[in-house]
């Protein structure tokens, strides 16, 4: 069979070609790292490291999810710990308003006080997150959550909780509406703190000249100190359930990374190259092409004029 100088050329060209292109995916790899470069080098493998990269992909975004609760969650702690510190000042007030040898001035000034701790609840209330947004509005984030009135404050949110995704099958709060909180749910209520504190204040303005206006500010105060006491628990009760959120957010955080850590691990496994078997290749790759260019170059010079 006759081999024409034309075929000759094409074949060993097409072969000089095919190893460059080797030798040029080989260092590819090992400058990336990766064993598979294009799905068509492993297309099982290129498969499932898709599948893992999402698993990977959708567990970090939960992290960041978990991250923005365990922020809002904490803001709304910060915020508690300062109104359970004025629950325990208006105690304080009320304990010493309670002593006998008081005059109407001296109740004067406590009242004074009182309203200044009102206006200090009512800025709590209506704290706001990093982005603005009211903490005990439920949905209405826009909305102050609290406006005074005469008689204590209205709410201006609703009951709604916003729930944030922190894991695959873990859905979380991450505050509680402001009425529940801070009204015991029942605007009016013995737990309402507004309307006991608007109450104080007014008990403790109010002149006392019989003894009828000593058995009512004795009463009065009686019932302020009892409310209270039912407010303070109502807030330290939301405390320990925001407490008790932060505590399984560390928990899920935990077990977020180490799932992190096994898809990374996976992922290695998959697509991650062998250094020592692709260097091994290399070298090889490198004598086989140049074998090859020069069995071209000494192919290409032969001719019938070679041997006239």
């Amino acid at each position: 069979m006759r081999i024409s100088t034309q075929h000759l050329f094409e074949t060993g060209a097409a072969r000089i070609t095919d190893l460059q292109a080797r030798l040029q995916k080989t260092q590819d790899q090992i400058s990336t790292g990766r064993r598979i470069l294009t799905p068509a080098d492993d297309p099982v493998g290129a498969t499932r490291a898709l599948e893992v990269t999402q698993s990977q992909s959708i567990n970090n975004q939960y992290g960041v999810n978990r991250m923005y609760a365990k922020n809002t969650l904490t803001q709304v702690e910060v915020t508690l710990e300062s109104v359970t510190e004025l629950f325990q000042d208006v105690k304080t007030a009320i304990i010493s308003a309670r002593n006998g040898v008081l005059n109407d001035s001296q109740r004067g000034f406590h009242a004074t006080e009182l309203s200044g701790r009102l206006q200090q609840l009512l800025g709590l209330a209506n704290t706001r997150d990093e982005s603005g947004n009211y903490l005990f509005s439920g949905f209405q984030t826009n909305t102050p959550a609290f406006v005074q009135t005469v008689t204590g404050a209205t709410y201006q949110g609703d009951l709604g909780q916003k729930l944030i995704q922190v894991d695959a099958t873990r859905q979380m709060a991450s505050s509680s509406p402001g009425s529940t909180v801070f009204q015991g749910g029942v605007p009016g209520g013995p737990e309402d703190v507004f309307k006991t504190l608007t109450d104080l204040v007014s008990l403790l303005q109010t002149p006392v000249v019989t003894p009828a206006d000593s058995a009512a500010l004795a009463a009065g105060l009686a019932t302020a100190s009892t409310n209270m006491d039912l407010a303070l628990d109502n807030v330290l009760t939301t405390r320990a359930a925001m407490g008790s959120r932060l505590q399984e957010i560390d928990s899920l955080d935990s077990l977020g990374e180490d799932r992190d850590l096994q898809y990374s691990q996976a992922l290695s496994q998959i697509q991650d190259l062998d250094y020592t078997q692709a260097i091994t290749q290399l070298s090889q790759q490198k004598v086989t092409l140049e074998a090859a260019q020069q069995s071209f170059v000494q192919t290409s010079k032969l001719s019938l004029f070679n041997y006239i």
